[in-house]
């Protein structure tokens, strides 16, 4: 049975609607300026749709929460921890709750990461739990914007990664993205390309009716109608809405957003000295001199401020007593604290920061002098452990150097895979892959894994029985065979978030 829901009415035919079932496998990009009505056409298909399929909303400007009185949406603050909102997201396609991810509160660079981190979480959803979810995002620009902006590379390549993932490889998984945005050129086109419907209104500047009209398959004379739509009216093209151009006007709804247009008021009319009054005499209750503003200071990131704040000591603190061991003694106690962080399954759930704070605790309460390791060299000495590695093993620097050279996502796995392969120990699972790179997934662990080979870091192959063999050329040995479907990890300590 297919269902429809109506999105309104199209010129001299009667209601539009849109095939739901259609769009949850083909995805759609709406378009169109500030005030072209957007907005309410996202609200009108999440109202007609709520009853169908389960709705997750990016929400950047808070808009959307007044769908939680009338139909039943969970708020989430995306000021929750980028951890906390990928175990949020997880639990969300778990238990199939419709939800709207408001991130009102946030600067630009904090929503992108937010964004990141929830589209994350249901992409990395386990397989059991890839029911269909139609993934709305408001402002889509935002998240996957064609060009470098003054966000951090960082921040803006978690977004796109996450956006594109959405749109490119969300299908199989259930996630069927619809993305709106003010300016399609402004709108990384990888992102924009996957869709197979559009609807788009009101345009006047030639860049985005130029992209619009290539996506629609019109000249640039049709192109330029798109100057005359009214608020409220779109042109549709898909599977899911119509197989040509057709024009519509969106159908009412029963929310409203928090924030609406601004409508014109009367002025006050008061007499001329009046005005001047107001505006050159200081009431009773106003301050006498306001506090003039100053530039924000850059945010210090969390690792370099516990770096600052392990080194500094106030005044009145005596300073610590020197160790009382031996250098050789010191040293050995230091590999003995960083095998146990290790070896700690616990660990591999939180930041190389927050291990660095427990580490510079634990030397405390063995007395092994003021700072005994800066945060460069822990970080060092905490992938060598974690590799099985000492500082007298002729092959340490050759295995950090192969680690250093990959991105941060993909050391814990490369650690992991090197470790066995000193060890003669069976090749990880996909399983123990993905805990060593802080997942659940193991279709992400093979993804990474196919990356790290690609780099060169490392050769696979598959024996006779369906077991694979991954060999590290650096080190000149490769693991035993190993069940690629076994459960669990075969190497402990392992298990990092780097």
């Amino acid at each position: 049975m297919t269902i429809s829901v109506e999105m309104g009415v199209a010129a001299g035919q009667g209601p539009a609607s849109l095939d739901l079932e259609e769009l949850l496998a083909t995805r759609l990009l709406v378009q169109g300026n500030s005030g072209s009505g957007k907005s309410h056409l996202l609200r009108r298909l999440l109202e007609q749709s709520a009853a169908h399929v389960q709705q997750v909303v990016i929400d950047p400007e808070g808009d959307f929460v007044t769908l939680a009185d009338r139909y039943g949406h969970v708020v989430v603050d995306g000021a929750h921890g980028e951890a906390d909102l990928q175990r949020i997201a997880a639990r969300v396609r778990a238990h199939r709750v419709s939800v709207v991810l408001t991130l009102e509160s946030l600067d630009v660079e904090a929503q992108m990461r937010a964004a990141a981190s929830f589209l994350g979480g249901l992409f990395e959803a386990e397989r059991d739990h890839w029911y269909p979810v139609l993934v709305v995002v408001d402002e889509a620009q935002l998240f996957a914007p064609a060009a470098a902006g003054e966000v951090s590379d960082e921040a803006r390549k978690a977004s796109l990664g996450a956006m594109t993932n959405l749109m490119c490889r969300g299908r199989k998984r259930g996630l069927a993205g619809v993305i709106a945005t003010q300016r399609l050129a402004k709108l990384a086109k990888n992102v924009a390309a996957e869709a197979s419907n559009f609807l788009m209104g009101r345009t006047f500047l030639d860049i985005d009716m130029a992209r619009a009209a290539d996506l629609l398959g019109l000249d640039r004379r049709q192109a330029e109608s798109f100057r005359d739509l009214e608020r409220g009216q779109f042109v549709a093209l898909g599977p899911a809405l119509s197989k040509r151009p057709l024009p519509l006007r969106i159908g009412p709804v029963e929310t409203s957003p928090r924030s609406t247009s601004p409508k014109l008021v009367p002025l006050p009319a008061p007499a001329a000295e009046d005005l001047r009054d107001l505006i050159l005499t200081p009431s009773a209750d106003e301050p006498l001199r306001l506090p003039s503003p100053r530039p924000a200071a850059p945010r210090p990131s969390p690792a370099d401020l516990l770096q600052q704040l392990a080194q500094a000591r106030p005044a009145a603190e005596p300073a610590e007593e020197a160790s009382p061991l031996s250098e050789a003694e010191r040293e050995a106690a230091l590999d003995t604290i960083l095998r146990e962080i290790a070896a700690d399954p616990d660990a591999g759930h939180h930041t190389v920061a927050v291990l660095y704070q427990d580490f510079l605790v634990r030397c405390r309460m063995r007395r092994l002098g003021p700072d005994p390791l800066d945060l460069p060299a822990f970080r060092r000495r905490l992938a060598a452990a974690r590799a099985g590695l000492d500082g007298a093993d002729a092959q340490a620097d050759t295995v950090l150097g192969a680690c250093a050279g990959l991105p941060e996502e993909v050391q814990g796995l490369f650690l992991l895979l090197a470790r066995a392969a000193r060890e003669g120990a069976p090749c990880p699972s996909d399983d123990a892959l993905a805990r060593a790179i802080g997942s659940r997934s193991p279709g992400r662990a093979r993804r990474l894994l196919a990356f790290v080979e690609n780099r060169g870091a490392v050769v696979c192959r598959t024996d006779f029985r369906g077991n694979r063999i991954v060999a590290v050329p650096a080190l000149g040995c490769e693991t035993g065979p190993g069940d690629p479907k076994a459960q669990g990890a075969s190497l402990p300590g392992l298990f990092a978030a780097e």
